[in-house]
């Protein structure tokens, strides 16, 4: 974690790992929203990021508490559209990459300077084509 990979008034990103490990409050994630407060960043996730976290041993009331803390951006048809047009030009396709590519399309729909913290590095920035910061967790 350091700041000069997140500019003040950009958009941190999480994606299911990301968020799994905020619920955690995983000492690195929680670096990294605190830095994110720190700087007047927005903090995001997508709807379907929900679907990969959500299991039944998951602590509920610490993942309310997670996404009272950010923001949960809907999958909309222009999204998911997007999503579908990275897929295609990152060489990718089927459900493999689908939520990828719809968190993928989230991060670019934000405002930037765009970060995003995942555990897969070479999908997002294969989807991303370098317009986002995709760090590794």
């Amino acid at each position: 974690m350091t700041r000069s990979s997140a500019v003040p008034g950009g958009t941190l990103v999480l994606d299911s790992e990301g968020l799994a490990k905020a619920v955690l409050r995983d000492r690195t994630v929680t670096g990294w929203l605190a830095l994110a407060r720190a700087d007047d960043m927005r903090v995001v996730t997508s709807a379907a990021t929900l679907v990969e976290v959500v299991h039944p041993r998951i602590n509920r009331p610490a993942l309310e508490w997670t996404l009272s803390r950010l923001v949960v951006e809907p999958v909309t048809e222009p999204i998911a559209r997007h999503a579908a047009a990275l897929l295609g030009d990152a060489g990718l396709h089927g459900h493999k990459y689908a939520i990828d590519a719809i968190l993928s399309a989230t991060a670019l729909a934000a405002p930037g300077p765009v970060t995003i913290l995942t555990s897969d590095p070479e999908d997002l920035t294969a989807l991303c084509g370098g317009r986002a910061a995709v760090i590794k967790i």
